[in-house]
């Protein structure tokens, strides 16, 4: 059957199999943010959960997306298994160390996306992946105002935190 499909399909299988793995990444980065609110909600900041728990959402949009397009392309959409992912933090501020660097490793995925699609000649799979470049600058931005944010208020009084725990729910 998926020799039959492959005929259907302009995704060459490099493409497809790049794609899935992009929407791997998206997926797990939600399993990660995920992870990353549930910290903050056990830890007591309840307004920064919320924010994660919003990009742990958007993350999974970005997952479905990427399926999506697969099957509409006529490719071969792979579910992704869920992985392990980091369940506790030493610090509050170790919570966006870690997502500002998780920003950067799928702004980078996405960027051999696109250069596998141009070595294909794949326009369409680029135009469509352009509208996560733009994405991933407001990601990686939206993460380093958080460890902005950790330098403008004293992260380590008790009302530096509930500072930071107000002002990082009110990111983008």
């Amino acid at each position: 059957m998926k020799d039959l499909l492959r005929t259907s399909t302009s995704l060459v299988e490099g493409i497809e199999n790049i794609l899935n793995l992009q929407a791997k990444i998206e997926s797990d980065a939600s399993n990660k943010y995920l992870a990353m609110a549930a910290w903050l909600d056990r830890n007591g900041y309840a307004h920064t959960a919320s924010y994660l728990y919003k990009q742990a959402e958007e993350e999974r949009e970005h997952f479905l997306k990427i399926f999506k397009f697969i099957t509409d392309m006529g490719g071969i959409a792979v579910t992704p298994s869920v992985p392990e992912v980091q369940q506790e933090f030493a610090s509050f501020r170790e919570v966006f160390e870690i997502a500002l660097q998780n920003e950067i490793a799928v702004t980078q995925a996405i960027n051999r996306v696109i250069a596998k699609c141009r070595a294909e000649n794949d326009y369409a799979t680029e135009d469509f992946m352009m509208w996560y470049v733009a994405e991933q600058r407001e990601e990686e931005k939206n993460a380093r105002r958080a460890l902005e944010l950790f330098e403008l208020i004293n992260g380590n009084e008790a009302d530096g935190k509930f500072q930071l725990d107000l002002q990082i729910s009110k990111i983008g």
